[in-house]
């Protein structure tokens, strides 16, 4: 009944991540102080805004992971899951192969370490919810069983001839 369904890989990989961030943001943001004058204008604002998202999706994403994970909670595990596939993914790759950003390479590095990272957790993650949404779906049936053997529903046929008259009665036409 208390079996621990919390991945430690996962686990692990997050407090690697949680070090690895700021070197990929210092990297990134020096790279991008770096080639700003070359890049084109729409670039300049892509990259600006990215930088911004990616870090604020980051610090959320990595809550949500420890959260979720150290204290078995499927929402948000389902949310850190959810950033790292639906945001964090696509934006790591999309700086790793836009060509037109003009990609150093440092910058090549760290984003392939970050896709790593992030491609590892996606897979960790979906196995450690499938294995607590099963486990709570378990404990909620096994919870209703007792319920009912506790308070045990008469049977329609351990009913008397006019109980069951007024049972079927009851129910009107079917």
């Amino acid at each position: 009944d208390n079996e621990i369904v919390s991945s430690l890989p996962l686990q692990m990989s997050l407090y690697f991540n949680v070090y690895f961030f700021p070197f990929w943001w210092l990297s990134t943001v020096v790279m991008l102080h770096l080639k700003y004058p070359v890049l084109s204008d729409y670039y300049k604002f892509i990259l600006v805004t990215i930088m911004i998202l990616a870090s604020l999706i980051e610090v959320i994403r990595l809550y949500l992971g420890y959260m979720g994970n150290l204290q078995e909670k499927v929402p948000e595990l389902a949310g850190f899951w959810l950033l790292s596939l639906l945001l964090q993914l696509p934006i790591i790759l999309f700086l790793l192969f836009n060509e037109g950003l003009r990609i150093q390479p440092l910058e090549r590095v760290v984003h392939v370490i970050f896709a790593l990272f992030l491609t590892f957790q996606v897979i960790a993650a979906f196995v450690t919810l499938k294995r607590m949404v099963n486990k709570l779906a378990t404990h909620f049936r096994l919870n209703e069983f007792d319920q009912l053997e506790e308070h045990p529903v008469p049977n329609f046929y351990s009913l008397s001839k006019e109980e069951r008259a007024v049972s079927v009665a009851g129910r009107g036409p079917c």
